[in-house]
């Protein structure tokens, strides 16, 4: 038989056990600060208000959405990794979380080890659009001209390493194009080139250039979705024109900083899902021509782990570098 002392001892823990649990403060006991690593008006920011919003309504605390950008959203997205204070979270897409580690020499973060993905929001599918001058009418035409002036035709794109660049690396490599890269600053300038003329095709985000392909500006050969895109129902997949295995989308992904407890996780997840299921969240997305995917955490992060592995393999043949 136990010592009566020790058994008092005992009885009083397990008594203080419960109610220790119930003084924790729940989460979170301020304001919440999201990150988006874009500016005011890009289409990370339409998607991170959306959920920040509804957030705000259910955690019971202001989600104040902060604009982070710069360097391609590498900015925004190393504050997240950095941030101690248990109440950030933020937005971050393909290119800080999937190339990045490949592409720059001195990233500050590392998203393997200092994010944790929580839910991959949207995705949307980018377009191989071409001068609508140039003597053809579909993809297979367009190969056959590159093909027939090797190293004369430019393709342009928003920066070395950007989505749309390795997309186009992607084709060219799977079937021996060679044209000419031409970086851009920003979607506008790019698109505007490719209007008048002065670069042949590229392969650019469909929001982006869905005015100009309505209006017979410039024309659009593929999709690099999966399915065809709503937007575009009579343009062709990748596969559809022979490149099986060649799908590509630009996405977005709800992150936190590594240690952040797994039940917290979990949670916002499952409001992001929430968020994302309302009509307004529908329209936007559809407008904006991307897909509402709304994943669970181990979804998200077999996605953006397998995205690393696809386009670091294809930056390291390459051989691209970018300064951090």
């Amino acid at each position: 038989m136990l010592p009566r002392r020790p058994l008092l001892a005992l009885g009083a823990a397990a008594l203080s056990a419960p109610l220790a649990a119930r003084a924790q403060p729940s989460w979170p006991d301020r304001p919440v600060r999201f990150v988006v690593p874009f500016p005011g008006g890009s289409s990370p920011d339409l998607t991170g208000r959306i959920v920040a919003q509804h957030l705000g309504d259910v955690l019971g605390q202001p989600v104040v959405v902060e604009n982070k950008a710069g360097a391609g959203g590498n900015i925004g997205t190393d504050a997240v990794a950095k941030a101690t204070d248990g109440l950030t979270i933020g937005l971050s897409i393909n290119g800080p979380l999937s190339t990045a580690p490949a592409l720059y020499r001195n990233l500050p973060y590392d998203p393997a080890r200092d994010l944790i993905p929580v839910s991959l929001l949207v995705r949307g599918g980018q377009v191989l659009a071409v001068d609508p001058r140039l003597p053809v009418q579909d993809f297979r035409s367009f190969v056959a001209h590159v093909k027939a002036h090797p190293g004369k035709l430019t393709f342009g794109s928003v920066g070395a390493g950007s989505g749309g660049h390795l997309a186009m690396e992607d084709i060219k490599a799977r079937l021996g194009l060679d044209l000419e890269h031409v970086p851009y600053r920003g979607f506008p300038p790019a698109v505007l080139d490719l209007v008048a003329g002065r670069i042949s095709a590229m392969v650019v985000t469909a929001a982006a250039i869905l005015p100009q392909l309505r209006e017979g500006q410039a024309r659009a050969l593929a999709v690099t979705t999966e399915e065809r895109m709503a937007q575009l129902p009579d343009v062709p997949t990748l596969a559809e024109v022979g490149l099986t295995g060649a799908a590509s989308y630009g996405w977005q992904v709800l992150v936190a900083p590594a240690g952040t407890p797994r039940e917290r996780i979990e949670r916002l997840a499952r409001e992001a899902k929430v968020a994302l299921g309302s009509e307004r969240a529908r329209q936007a997305m559809d407008a904006a021509a991307f897909e509402i995917v709304a994943s669970s955490p181990e979804e998200a992060s077999a996605y953006v782990a397998a995205e690393a592995d696809r386009w670091g393999t294809l930056i390291r043949q390459l051989g691209l570098t970018l300064e951090g």
